[in-house]
């Protein structure tokens, strides 16, 4: 399961012409994978229980509770209040996790045509969404009535939007077939 960690080690041999780097520092790494969920509207600690230890499953990591940096009245938070979990994986932790992400979560999800490209920033890193953390093997095979999502961010050194996608690319995410023009 080390498949990214080798391909992201060959990037400059695969990337260099494109974007003519002179050295291998230039060349994108993967910096970290930053993985959330938002815990706000629960109020049952047996439920935070659950996404807690289902997060400690799907990373292989304690997640870290966050609080709320700003009280605000319609939302009923207040500052400090626990309102999500995060999740900060690197080095080998993180590539197993892309690997598991890219080759046996991605076809488990429904109707599943690809990832937008649209969520590269500018500063070349990539944000996605996943409505139902059930499409990972190890969460999926508990009751379907606790199902939550998570936001994926994937940090990398990539200086540009077209030099992320083509180190993307080059990774194997499996983009849209329509956003690759």
């Amino acid at each position: 399961m080390q498949m990214f960690k080798e391909k992201t080690e060959h990037t400059f041999e695969a990337l260099k012409e494109r974007f003519s780097y002179r050295n291998k520092m230039q060349s994108p790494r993967l910096l970290k994978v930053v993985i959330n969920v938002g815990i706000g509207s629960i109020k049952d600690p047996k439920k935070k229980e659950v996404i807690q230890n289902r997060l400690i499953r799907i990373t292989g990591q304690k997640p870290l509770e966050r609080g709320a940096k700003k009280s605000i009245a319609s939302f009923k938070t207040r500052q400090g209040d626990k309102v999500a979990y995060q999740v900060t994986l690197r080095g080998k932790r993180m590539h197993d996790f892309l690997d598991r992400l890219v080759h046996i979560a991605f076809p488990r999800t429904k109707d599943f045509r690809g990832i937008a490209t649209s969520g590269i920033d500018e500063m070349g890193n990539y944000t996605l969404g996943i409505r139902e953390h059930i499409i990972f093997p190890e969460a999926s095979d508990e009751e379907i009535k606790d199902v939550f999502g998570l936001a994926v961010t994937i940090v990398t050194t990539a200086k540009t939007r077209e030099e992320a996608r083509a180190f993307f690319e080059y990774l194997g995410f499996p983009f849209r077939k329509e956003d690759k023009k």
